[in-house]
This record gives structure tokens, C-alpha cells and sequence, in this order.
């Protein structure tokens, strides 16, 4: 699971002389953004997005674990903006892979425990890897880089039809593989 910004106009220049009441603004990295957020969630295995919700920018990625979660996962991969996610969902039986902050990393001492730690590292990322294609593909081949409407509920219906398209585009080779295998027969 992940979740990514979608920026809003700022401009106060219509007619009620304001921006969108929906959309906030939150800090990432040392940059201002002013939008929404889209958060996923991707099955590990075919990198398709089965879970969308939309909150405003400036709420927590870890307030929307439990809305992410199907029922059906056994693990769950997420990045550091997940942390103590365990304590929001009741399921126990899941298995948690929560990415470590790089300072904490980088507070280890040299030797074994930071090179293991570094590689476990890795491997949570090669695997949550997954989630940032869907992301790619919405604000790359779909243009998904500013909201189109004002307030969150047509803007989320715009999201939802988005990643759904993004299934089908990354879906693309395989479904035409299958098209060939299935032939009409002709009376």
C-alpha cells in the first residue's frame, strides 16, 4: 500500500473567491504541497490495484490501513508512513513488513547488524516496488498531475476510473495473450 499527492489549483480567482474547501495542504519533504491524496493498495503478486481511497492531502497515510486492507491478505508491504499500522487493524494473523526509517538505519554502527539491516531493507522495497507502477501510470501515460474538478467525490470517481484503467493498461500483454488463445466460431 502507498498513497501519492495530487496537486489542486490554488488560484482563488472564481467566483467564490476560494480554494477548494476539500483539498489541504501538507508538508513533504520541505516542499508545500496543496491537493488530495490517492491511497492503494496493490496485490503483491500481479501488481494490480484492488483498493482506492481518496482523503484530503494532509491526512495520514496510516488513517486509511483498515479501508486499504480486502480481508483476504496474509502480508501486508508497506513504506515508513505506515508505522504502528498493526494497531489500527484487528486482523492479528497478518504479517507486517513495515519499511524502517533511513535514520534509523543510519543510527546503526557500522558491522553485520546494519549490512543485514540494509539488505532486509531491500527486499521490502524490491517487493513494495509494486505499488509506485500503478502511481506512475496514472500521472505518466494518463496525465493524473492536478485534480480536475473541485471537491473529493467527483475527483475521487476520476481516481477510481483511473486505476482501473492502469489494471487494464498493465494488464495489456497478458489479456492479448489470451486473445488469442479464444476464437470465435462462425456459423
Amino acid at each position: 500500500m502507498d498513497a501519492t499527492i495530487i496537486a489542486a489549483p490554488r488560484s482563488t480567482k472564481n467566483s467564490s473567491g476560494e480554494r477548494d474547501p476539500e483539498m489541504h495542504q501538507t508538508n513533504k519533504g520541505n516542499q508545500w504541497h496543496f491537493g488530495m491524496k490517492a491511497h492503494i493498495a496493490v496485490d503483491a503478486h500481479s501488481g494490480l490495484v484492488h483498493t482506492v481511497t481518496t482523503t484530503a492531502a494532509n491526512e495520514a497515510d496510516v488513517e486509511q490501513v483498515a479501508d486499504l486492507l480486502h480481508g483476504k491478505q496474509e502480508q501486508v508491504w508497506a513504506d515508513s508512513g505506515y508505522r504502528r499500522a498493526q494497531t489500527r487493524v484487528s486482523k492479528a494473523e497478518l504479517q507486517w513488513h513495515i519499511a524502517a526509517r533511513p535514520s534509523d538505519i543510519a543510527k546503526l554502527p557500522e558491522g553485520r547488524a546494519k549490512a543485514s539491516a540494509k539488505r532486509q531493507e531491500h527486499r521490502k522495497a524490491s517487493i513494495r516496488a509494486k505499488v509506485e507502477h500503478p502511481l506512475r501510470v496514472i500521472k505518466r501515460q494518463f496525465g493524473l498531475v492536478k485534480v480536475r474538478f473541485k471537491g473529493l467525490a467527483k475527483n475521487t470517481a476520476h481516481v477510481i476510473t483511473l486505476f482501473a484503467l492502469s489494471n487494464l493498461w498493465m494488464a495489456r500483454r497478458r489479456l492479448m495473450a489470451m486473445m488469442g488463445l479464444v476464437r470465435v466460431q462462425g456459423a
